[in-house]
């Protein structure tokens, strides 16, 4: 494999939890120094990093889980290193985002992902209802103790029907899909203790609903039959087209 053939030949291996990467390390006879690098130490460590990597090492980046660089301290590394003209290679793996979309079970020809939701209840209420439309599946991460929570203004900003995944321990022993309407799942999470890393993917909404009053006087006033004007509505509303019918005849009555 590429990867382990590079963790060979690397002359450092910077890891978000060494006692993690050693065992991974010690299964495949890999004696490489290892650096501690994580979320508390990224601004300190990267200026020697970057002097390492200005001298000619060459220094792989291993995460705890999932593609480094995507929402962990491999970000900052990698816009510091391209920064200084040094290059990065990715190599391809395992991400959480896509593994949970793609056994999800929603539309995955378009999505958004959002790293984790806002804590604050103002911001979180604020954030969900910016999502309330929104056209694509909507994609977080978090943490086992804030599920529920998350799952509960969801209910409260989204309604309890629409319908969410929570994926937990992926790629594991223990991997899970929780899958269905959003007061389903918040009910499950809160009688049974929620464990592991999550992902938590939000169906897309429904787009708003146009006034068809507007619409109609548009496409009236451009000159177009009642049946017409009304065809044309039910089409852009989704609405009944007797219904908008209807509507046009009675505005066309009040103008005339």
């Amino acid at each position: 494999m590429r990867a382990v053939r590079l963790l060979k030949e690397v002359d450092r291996i910077l890891a978000e939890d060494t006692r993690h990467t050693s065992r991974l390390l010690n299964h495949l006879g890999i004696g490489v120094p290892m650096t501690s690098f994580h979320t508390h130490n990224t601004q300190s460590r990267i200026p020697t990093i970057l002097a390492q990597l200005q001298q000619g090492q060459n220094i792989a980046l291993v995460s705890d889980a999932g593609t480094p660089g995507i929402r962990d301290p491999g970000e900052p590394l990698v816009r510091a290193c391209i920064e200084a003209g040094i290059t990065v290679v990715p190599l391809p793996g395992a991400t959480a985002v896509t593994t949970a979309l793609s056994g999800s079970g929603l539309p995955t020809d378009t999505f958004l992902f959002d790293g984790f939701a806002p804590r604050k209840e103002g911001e979180m209420k604020r954030y969900l209802s910016s999502i309330e439309s929104q056209s694509r599946t909507v994609i977080l991460f978090e943490s086992p103790k804030r599920i529920v929570k998350l799952l509960e203004r969801v209910v409260a900003v989204l309604g309890g029907a629409r319908q969410v995944v929570v994926a937990r321990e992926l790629s594991k022993i223990h991997e899970t899909f929780h899958r269905g309407r959003a007061d389903a799942l918040l009910d499950y999470f809160a009688s049974h203790e929620p464990r592991g890393e999550m992902v938590v993917l939000i169906a897309p909404g429904e787009p708003p609903v146009q006034a068809p009053e507007p619409l109609l006087q548009a496409a009236l006033a451009r000159g177009l039959s009642v049946k017409m004007a009304a065809a044309e509505v039910a089409q852009l509303t989704g609405l009944p087209r007797k219904q908008i019918y209807e509507m046009a005849l009675h505005h066309k009555d009040s103008t005339s």
